[in-house]
């Protein structure tokens, strides 16, 4: 689901600030993951548990047993917010250092190492589209998106100019069972879990 700016701003000044005004007031009430892209509130009904927070998960592990000790692959709060550029998200992990984390307010999308993202079932767009874009936009210099529903996965590096503005120019694709290096550091992807299909989980 998406709200856009113009049905957010009902009145305000600033219509970024009035969408994050909307973010508050529903994050409480509502499940899910609220963002704030170019195009307005996306709304991201996960399931909890399962796949995707055990995929999380396991990336995690995966990637601070080979990390050094001042980085961590954080999976938990706060949200990376770009105000001027008009954008919040909230990556599954983020590869960050200890002392860039240790802040009360948003974290600065620039101090990332990496942002990485386990496909949604119910808008797997908001991560395939509406992240590749915006996290170039956003300055984080590496997207790794692993995708439950094909076993498979993407890594996107070297921000470049372009007419429609920053954005990726180089994507290794991966299989699950494939060893996948997201910035200096290489993990498996083996035994990570799929997305059952509709039919299966119906019996």
């Amino acid at each position: 689901m998406t709200i856009t700016a113009d049905n957010a701003q009902q009145g305000a000044s600033h219509p970024y600030r009035a969408m994050r005004d909307v973010i508050q007031a529903m994050d409480d009430t509502l499940p899910g993951k609220f963002e704030i892209t170019k195009e307005g509130i996306v709304h991201d009904m996960m399931s909890p548990g399962g796949p995707h927070e055990v995929t999380a998960a396991r990336i995690s592990r995966r990637l601070e047993k080979v990390m050094p000790d001042e980085l961590l692959a954080h999976n938990g709060t706060p949200d990376v917010e770009d105000e001027p550029e008009g954008i919040m998200r909230h990556p599954d992990v983020m590869v960050i250092a200890w002392t860039d984390l240790d802040s009360e307010a948003s974290i600065d999308p620039r101090t990332l190492i990496a942002a990485i993202e386990v496909v949604s079932r119910s808008n797997p767009d908001n991560d395939w589209v509406g992240k590749m874009r915006d996290y170039p936009l956003m300055g984080i210099p590496v997207y790794a998106v692993f995708d439950p529903r094909t076993g498979t996965g993407a890594v996107l590096t070297d921000i470049h100019s372009t007419p429609g503005g920053p954005r990726y120019a180089t994507r290794k694709d991966f299989v699950y069972g494939e060893d996948v290096t997201i910035g200096e550091w290489t993990i498996s992807t083996r035994n990570l879990p799929r997305y059952r299909s509709d039919a299966a989980e119906q019996h």
